[in-house]
């Protein structure tokens, strides 16, 4: 069963070192790349976003003045099945360019559907730290990370600018480890699509007035 996917790119950089072309966005187009044989995807890049200042989320707006682009982007979030969320690691946590376009969001938008972590770095340790935090977020977010996450150390030796894997590497073994991955996310996000389809979508319960309507008794 097809499943319509995002992958939000978590980074605002227009180029990386040692190249000029980005390495998140190479890492986004491998995901892409492994996943829309069998699935509808989508490649969100912040760069393409204009986030107005000061901070005001979705869920703040009358609904006759949401911005467009953010209204779509919300649309396009409620509609998909699951979620693959692209970080490279600033100061041991995820990167406040993909927190700040997330967090223009509520959880119902999210909520029920999986989602994967993946991140980058172009040196050893392939954004690992970063992934960490991002659990926590993702989980009160709603999109429940699966166990299995994706690290890309010296993304600039494995991949291409577009997305393809260099001569340098064996193709296979990372297909594969990109695979454990995705194969978990595409088996829980078929469950929780069959779940809506048969009408046992659980509706969130967000608080109304105020966040003490979440504490306990």
């Amino acid at each position: 069963m097809n499943l319509d996917i995002l992958i939000f790119l978590g980074s605002v950089r227009e180029s990386s070192p040692p190249k000029p072309a980005r390495l998140g966005l190479r890492v986004a187009e491998a995901c892409k790349i492994q996943l829309e044989k069998n699935h509808n995807v989508t490649l969100i890049d912040p760069l393409n976003i204009t986030l107005l200042k000061p901070f005001k989320p979705h869920f703040s707006y009358a609904k006759n003045k949401v911005p467009e682009n953010l209204d779509f982007l919300a649309q396009q979030i409620e509609k998909a099945d699951a979620y693959i969320m692209v970080s490279p690691e600033y100061n041991h946590s995820m990167s406040p360019a993909l927190a700040d376009l997330l967090n223009h969001f509520g959880s119902s938008l999210f909520s029920y559907k999986p989602s994967a972590i993946v991140t980058y770095s172009a040196g050893q340790w392939g954004g690992a730290r970063a992934a960490v935090n991002m659990r926590t977020f993702l989980s009160e977010l709603g999109c429940l990370p699966v166990s299995a996450m994706l690290h890309v150390p010296k993304a600039q030796e494995v991949l291409n600018d577009d997305g393809t894997f260099t001569d340098s590497q064996d193709r296979n073994l990372w297909i594969d480890y990109f695979g454990r991955t995705f194969a978990q996310l595409e088996w829980w996000g078929t469950a929780a699509q069959n779940q809506r389809l048969n009408g046992n979508e659980i509706q969130p319960r967000a608080f109304k007035v105020n966040p003490s309507q979440r504490n306990a008794p």
